[in-house]
């Protein structure tokens, strides 16, 4: 791996909060290390209280480390020039309850100082990605808890990042969103885009992401490439099309003959999106509801 690769790289990262006299409370964080390179989507798991959301707020520079080091894009949490470059969607999704969606990402396309143009387009391109187009108008306040993430997503790509940081960033979105958001999110990663994401739903992590780290407690409990970790090599699966019974009983009886032991008969299934997925845009006239995440991405973020 080349230092250009590595867009991440933590090492012995420790958090401890203490009291009102400097005693140590809680070691939230326990000695992290992680490295993650261009490209990748890279999932951070846990329980509730494991950690994740003080590494998180440290990788923006919004704690300070107790010990360890973190280098982020080449530079440091707290270098203006560096955040300029990181997109964050944070769990809840705080909003301007009485701005439009337009006047929100344009609000934020001024605090990363765009040119009103630039500002203009990049903000139509983000409301029709995420299926936001006939709403662009309403209140804030007046949109489902689905509708306040895709426009909290929008925001987090504004400034085109390199690193997008997602907390639980499909809460709130029907099956459908879902599926657009993960897709979305790995077309951003084929195109270099950096993904750090938190999620208690752990089959979008299993879709989606590259490698992982499940913390427990502050501390690191398992790390690595997720067909690694899931894999069970003491069990073999072989795919086969439907057999009729006899053909069926034929096989198993050489099995039995050949190996020595008692092979399992079963079917494979599709998970129960795939089948959620299938049935709607089967049902639907259009496969892309006005209410849920476009598929085609805004031309500003390909690279």
């Amino acid at each position: 791996m080349t230092e250009n690769n590595t867009i991440l790289d933590v090492v012995k990262l420790t958090k401890i909060f203490r009291d009102f006299w400097r005693r140590p409370t809680v070691t939230a964080v326990d000695g992290l290390d992680l490295s993650i390179r261009r490209g990748e989507i890279f999932g951070l798991l846990g329980p509730n209280g494991s950690g994740k959301s003080t590494t998180i707020k440290m990788l923006l520079g919004l704690l300070h480390p107790t010990e360890g080091s973190i280098s982020i894009l080449g530079g440091r949490p707290s270098d203006v020039a560096v955040r300029k470059r990181i997109g964050y969607l944070p769990e809840a999704s705080y909003l301007y309850r009485y701005l439009t969606p337009r006047e929100t990402l344009s609000f934020y396309g001024r605090l990363f100082d765009l040119p009103a143009a630039e500002r203009r387009r990049r903000t139509e391109e983000l409301l029709a990605m995420t299926g936001l187009e006939s709403a662009a108008d309403r209140a804030v306040g007046e949109f489902s808890k689905g509708m306040a993430r895709r426009l909290g997503l929008a925001q987090a790509l504004l400034n085109a990042p390199e690193l997008l940081i997602l907390d639980e960033p499909t809460s709130g979105l029907d099956p459908m969103g879902c599926r657009q958001v993960k897709e979305l999110l790995r077309a951003l990663a084929d195109q270099g885009t950096t993904i750090l994401l938190t999620s208690h739903l752990l089959a979008d992590v299993e879709h989606i992401c590259d490698r992982v780290v499940i913390m427990y407690n502050g501390r690191p409990r398992a790390a690595g490439a997720l067909q690694d970790l899931l894999a069970t090599p003491e069990r073999m699966t072989l795919d086969l099309p439907a057999l009729d019974a006899a053909a069926t009983k034929r096989l198993l009886a050489v099995l039995r003959e050949q190996l020595a032991c008692e092979p399992e008969l079963s079917r494979p299934t599709m998970n129960l999106e795939e089948f959620f997925v299938r049935v709607v845009n089967e049902a639907a006239e259009d496969p892309s509801p006005a209410n849920a995440a476009g598929p085609h991405m805004a031309p500003f973020l390909k690279q």
